[in-house]
């Protein structure tokens, strides 16, 4: 590495790596995990075919027997329509039994998964279906791909299994190779961490409320359910009247939202005297948290087992956890690594425990799809550079102090200021733009975006709608404000967006 890099010790981590084997290249496997996914579901199609696998809030429930037999008809239907091994997928419908169906019949055609964000606006699609180079699209409303079952011979564990697709510096999106063994690996480190028991089973029902096209609703969840022979009930769109009625109705143990999420779950009348003594599991991650919630989090639900999971989609989801027993008193970190992962800083000061955080292990991406540049400037010696500037305290927990992406995290939906920028420089009578992260107590953060123009000329309510029209829905500004300045620029013309940061004063969110 260019740099000297700081490994993070492991004293203090309390998650064994006992069992695990170390390759040549010294990273850390899990003998007697299921190689591949398609060994992971057929294992419980086999010894529990009539357990429920998949049940869509009113919609349809599939046991594992039914799962396998209409998934390898969906299978054998994208076969027919020329799918052969290592051929993408996009897979866009909303979450539910649709998704999985088509989830797991593309891995059995042998293709690969390109979980395509939903909220996304159409030119947004266009550019991740051409990058990505499907060959058939399951939009929206679509039908299903039908033909005679079919099951591609067993995928190699390193063989990619899915693509998902995350916001970069430059706007542009970049895909997420993710492989076989990284999905098993991860559901692996998540089931530990947690202190899930191997034969938890049919007891273990995880709720999905968030978007099945993120790594957290897929990979954290989805996936540990067929790990473990559990059931995925998956709620198409957020409900809270409707999540709290769940949680005792379709008996959930397993429940994993961003904190903004769990905010608002807590304060809504509905919650008040429901039912949550089933859950036993309880993770958030994705945006920081206030210790006041997690106290509360552990009140509200006070059987269960409360985490914080950090991670990436480059690294197939977690790369921390911290543990029950360190939830409330340091709701600032992030935790301990999780067993497969080694943890290293590269020091930004004098500090070597300060700097930017570097991940390695078998769920890191081997690299981008297709973006040789962008790998070679985030992957050095197998080494992945998270961007994410950290500093790791004397019992080995990590904490993230500042990003050096310039992303915006509302929510859990990280938001890249660039592509913002870029849309808000197209509009109309916009001659210049900057886009800052808003703190807020309930999203953690909101979009904010400062403008420079001619005032006569620039039509703010004008400007939002142009946004609208290109942007999800989530990206769309909700604070702005106009200056009678140009932006301060540095000599090379980089935005200094600290000094904006200093700057402005946001007024209420736009309507």
């Amino acid at each position: 590495m260019p740099r000297p890099l700081t490994p993070v010790p492991r004293a203090h981590n309390p998650f064994p790596q006992d069992d695990l084997v170390r390759d040549m290249n010294g990273l850390a496997r899990y003998p007697d995990a299921p190689p591949t996914l398609l060994d992971a579901l057929r294992t419980h199609v086999e010894q529990r075919p009539e357990a429920e696998a998949v049940a869509e809030l009113g919609g349809e429930r599939l046991t594992y027997a039914e799962l396998w037999r209409r998934a390898t008809r969906v299978a054998g239907g994208l076969r027919a329509r020329g799918v052969t091994a290592g051929d993408r997928v996009s897979v866009r419908y909303e979450a539910g039994t649709d998704w999985a169906l088509a989830f797991w019949g593309t891995v059995l055609a042998g293709g690969i998964a390109v979980a395509v964000n939903t909220r996304s606006a159409p030119p947004e699609v266009e550019v991740v279906l051409a990058d990505a180079g499907v060959k058939v699209d399951l939009p929206e409303g679509a039908p299903l791909p039908d033909g005679d079952p079919f099951v591609a011979p067993d995928p190699d564990p390193t063989d990619v299994a899915a693509l998902f697709y995350t916001s970069g510096t430059t706007g542009r999106p970049k895909g997420v190779p993710t492989t076989h063994e990284a999905f098993v690996t991860n559901a692996e480190n998540l089931i530990r961490c947690l202190g899930i028991p191997r034969d938890a089973g049919p007891e273990l029902r995880t709720l999905v409320s968030v978007p099945l096209f993120h790594v957290t609703g897929c990979n954290a969840q989805f996936v540990v359910a067929a790990v473990l022979g559990g059931t995925s009930v998956i709620m198409p769109t957020l409900d809270l009247p409707r999540l709290t009625a769940a949680l005792a109705e379709e008996r959930i143990s397993f429940l994993v939202t961003v904190p903004a999420v769990y905010s608002l779950l807590l304060r809504h009348p509905a919650f008040a005297g429901a039912d949550v003594s089933g859950v036993r599991w309880l993770a958030y991650g994705g945006a920081p948290i206030a210790p006041s919630l997690v106290r509360a989090l552990k009140d509200a639900f006070p059987a269960a087992t409360v985490i914080n999971g950090y991670g990436m989609t480059e690294t197939a989801s977690l790369i921390t956890v911290l543990p029950d027993r360190d939830a409330a008193e340091h709701a600032d970190s992030v935790g301990y690594a999780v067993p497969s992962v080694e943890l290293g800083v590269v020091p930004i000061g004098d500090d070597p425990f300060t700097g930017e955080l570097v991940v390695r292990g078998v769920t890191v991406t081997t690299g981008y799809w297709r973006r040789p540049e962008a790998t070679a400037e985030a992957l050095t010696g197998g080494w992945l550079h998270t961007g994410d500037i950290v500093r790791v305290d004397a019992a080995g927990r990590v904490h993230i102090v500042d990003r050096i992406k310039d992303i915006i995290n509302r929510g859990g939906e990280n938001i890249s200021s660039a592509e913002v920028e870029g849309v808000l420089l197209s509009a109309p009578g916009v001659a210049d733009a900057a886009v800052l992260a808003v703190p807020d107590e309930v999203m953690g953060e909101k979009v904010g975006a400062v403008l420079f123009g001619d005032r006569a000329e620039l039509d703010l309510a004008a400007v939002i709608a142009h946004c609208r029209e290109r942007l999800a829905d989530f990206k769309v500004p909700q604070y702005a404000t106009v200056v009678g300045e140009a932006l301060p620029r540095n000599a090379g013309g980089k935005l200094l967006k600290n000094r904006l940061r200093e700057q402005v004063r946001w007024g209420d969110p736009l309507r």
